[in-house]
């Protein structure tokens, strides 16, 4: 056993898997300093000083530990599974490093479930966005609450769970970015993976060797057909949207529990974890950025609209041949079946955004750095060929990012665009905060599309490629240029729901002529 954890060690977290490793080093020194994350569980991670089964010193980078909206006392609710997702994000332990190790972790437990049900957990993740002074940058829940115990007549994942909408609802108003890990296959956990407004995962395995590159058979992510089919009906989003935005590693992982040993699990719950811990080295480098008043640079770095777009566009998804045409990307990312994302619904419809397995691929830390560090570029002028921007979009109106150089002809466009639900609290005492016994009024969701278009071209018809889901928060699309030239990235804001007016965040990787 111990043999076999050695070669495994740090294995999802390294060039095997998420490549985080590769950013802890020089030059780029992200480590996670001084970024505040959170989580929210059934249990919580042990605290040295706090709690006796703690007494090892369990080496997790913990500011607080709560229960529910309190401070937790010694030795309830402490779980073994709350302190493994925790080692994932903030572990310092040389048997198993975090993927940021020295982020600022805020851990609130819900206790149990016979007290405690979705209007106790929303209170627990309203409190932890409210702590490091109300700078919590991303959350994770490694648990999800069972339709069977939703009070709604004829409960559906439809978005409207009262823990879904608070997901939601404080994601807008506290601007922070919920990791969500998907379900797998229990027909228990499916609440709140139905949200808009952040990131579920699934988990991914290796298919050969180490590498992390093949979802793993125990997601339930598929259509609802078959035998299975009335399981996955009661696990997938109600409708034609879809659930799952990312993949990342969970199979077969080494962690450390609260008793000082080494156990080997898998599941979304310990996928998520490694987004969230990139999320804090991302937000490290974008603060150094600010400080540092750099170019191309603004506090929207920090919004989660921004950060998911961000995770989402520089997936990995098809291995490069080494000719740059697939954007580099180092793997190619397989199906349960054995599929890659160029064989699923998503890559040939325009009106599916995400593949029902792997959303847009599988994380890689190194690659959304690299789409990170492009910077901020707006439509006042060219583009280079990667970037973000975070902007605003009238109704019955768009913007276009025109590309500075031309695009070679069968090189792939990688273009991921978000926007938020908008969810209202019916703040029955007017104190701006979600108090039990509150309930949230869901606004629903503008329609906003994305285009590739030739550069001298405004006819929609002429588009090269296009994602223009109804349903979907998020638009990606991952396609071929047809002949080199030049071209322009469209935002249209075709179909209103609320506002007027519409914020987003939008990703962009083109490979540009040799």
């Amino acid at each position: 056993m111990q043999r076999a954890i050695a070669q495994d060690f740090n294995a999802s977290i390294g060039d095997n898997g998420i490549q985080a490793t590769t950013l802890h080093s020089e030059p780029y020194d992200l480590l996670g300093r001084k970024i505040a994350i959170g989580q929210v569980e059934i249990g919580r991670p042990g605290q040295f000083g706090l709690d006796k089964r703690a007494t090892w010193r369990p080496n997790l980078n913990l500011s607080q530990v709560f229960v529910l909206d309190a401070q937790a006392t010694p030795d309830d609710y402490v779980d073994d599974h709350a302190a493994m997702v925790a080692g994932v994000m903030v572990g310092r332990d040389k048997r198993h490093l975090g993927v940021a190790p020295e982020a600022r972790l805020f851990s609130t437990a819900i206790g149990s479930t016979m007290n405690s049900a979705q209007p106790e957990e929303c209170l627990a993740t309203q409190h932890i966005t409210q702590q490091n002074g109300g700078d919590v940058r991303a959350i994770n829940f490694s648990f999800g609450e069972s339709l069977s115990r939703d009070p709604r007549p004829n409960p559906t994942l439809d978005g409207n769970a009262l823990l879904t909408q608070c997901l939601d609802w404080t994601a807008r108003v506290h601007d922070v970015l919920h990791v969500v890990a998907g379900n797998q296959g229990s027909g228990g956990i499916p609440i709140p993976t139905d949200h808009y407004n952040g990131i579920t995962t699934a988990y991914t395995t290796r298919l050969q060797g180490d590498v992390f590159n093949k979802i793993d058979f125990a997601n339930l992510s598929a259509l609802p057909v078959g035998s299975g089919s009335r399981l996955i009906r009661n696990e997938i989003n109600a409708g034609d949207r879809r659930a799952i935005s990312l993949s990342a590693p969970g199979s077969r992982l080494n962690l450390l529990t609260s008793f000082n040993t080494m156990d080997q699990v898998s599941g979304t719950s310990f996928a998520a974890p490694h987004i969230v811990g990139t999320v804090a080295l991302l937000q490290e480098f974008g603060d150094r950025q600010l400080k540092a008043q750099a170019d191309q640079w603004s506090l929207d770095a920090r919004r989660h609209e921004v950060m998911k777009a961000i995770l989402l566009n520089s997936a990995e998804k098809i291995a490069d041949t080494g000719d740059g045409k697939h954007l580099e990307m180092s793997r190619t990312i397989l199906s349960k079946s054995n599929k890659t994302w160029l064989e699923g619904d998503a890559y040939s419809n325009p009106d599916i955004p995400l593949d029902i397995e792997m959303g847009t691929g599988q994380l890689n830390a190194y690659r959304a750095y690299t789409q990170f560090a492009a910077g901020q570029w707006s439509t006042a002028a060219p583009v280079p060929n990667l970037g973000w921007d975070y902007g605003k979009v009238s109704v019955r109106s768009f913007q276009d990012y025109r590309l500075a150089t031309p695009l070679q002809q069968d090189s792939f466009v990688s273009l991921t665009l978000t926007w938020d639900r908008w969810v209202d609290l019916d703040d029955n005492n007017n104190n701006g905060q979600y108090d039990v016994g509150e309930t949230f009024t869901d606004r629903g969701l503008n329609d906003l599309n994305l285009y590739l278009l030739p550069a001298d071209t405004n006819d929609l018809g002429e588009a090269v490629c296009r994602s223009t889901s109804p349903v979907d928060s998020v638009e990606h699309i991952f396609c071929p240029v047809p002949q080199t030239g030049k071209y322009k990235v469209r935002v249209v804001y075709a179909e209103q729901a609320n506002q007027a007016s519409q914020d987003y965040a939008i990703a962009w990787w083109t490979a540009t002529t040799p």
